[in-house]
């Protein structure tokens, strides 16, 4: 479960989340949208535990508070953040990568998650390098099913990718989600959101949820855009 209460988020002086509430509860998958600028991945930042942002409010992951936490606490109490550009990391394999993250899992499941998910070929590369875009997408996903966490945060996990690739990749998010996690998925546009089961839709203007509601919101997105929120 994911929730944060009241999150106010700044770097520097200027303010970018305003009493940001949102609570995910395992087996839902929930959608952040909003224009550029809105606060969107600084929100997945700020629930991650970067240090750029100061943060004041609460965030909690499966009702422990972890506000005050670091990013590896974070990640080994089960929280995964997708980035929209995903880093690479020369002079380590993704084979490599993958043991690291996960000690416990045997060579066999690496081989069948690596041949589920598209990625066979990209286990003897460095991670996230010489990758396109909806390479290093399904690299991602790999890692996560790798992982298994009970958190997810994907920032705009569609982003440069083609409907081909969209399908994919929703259909890989598609088998990831159970009732025992709990998604987030960051995006400016409905096309992804369309192949998946979206539990609840939010809508960030200016640092602000400005509604919250069911896939409908989506339907009014796609009709009208986001200016009707922002004359919200």
């Amino acid at each position: 479960m994911i929730k944060t209460e009241n999150l106010n988020v700044s770097i520097g002086n200027v303010n970018i989340l305003n009493n940001v509430d949102i609570e995910i509860q395992k087996g839902e998958i929930h959608a952040v949208m909003g224009p550029n600028g809105s606060g969107k991945s600084t929100l997945c930042h700020a629930i991650m535990g970067n240090p750029i942002f100061n943060v004041q409010g609460e965030i909690f992951l499966n009702n422990e508070i972890i506000s005050d936490s670091d990013q590896e606490v974070r990640a080994n109490k089960g929280l995964f953040h997708s980035f929209q550009y995903p880093t690479g990391l020369p002079g380590i394999t993704l084979r490599e990568f993958v043991s690291y993250i996960n000690e416990k899992i045997t060579t066999e499941e690496v081989e069948k998650l690596a041949e589920d998910y598209g990625v066979s070929e990209f286990l003897s590369r460095d991670v996230n390098t010489d990758l396109s875009g909806g390479e290093k997408k399904r690299s991602e996903l790999f890692q996560l099913a790798i992982r298994k966490p009970k958190a997810i945060l994907l920032d705009e996990i569609d982003s440069g990718l083609d409907i081909d690739s969209i399908k994919l990749v929703s259909s890989l998010i598609s088998s990831i989600s159970n009732d025992d996690n709990a998604i987030m998925i960051v995006t400016h546009y409905s096309r992804i959101l369309k192949y998946l089961e979206i539990s609840k839709v939010h809508i960030i203007v200016g640092g602000k949820i400005i509604t919250s509601g069911d896939s409908e919101i989506i339907q009014k997105i796609d009709s009208n855009g986001y200016a009707q929120f922002q004359e919200a």
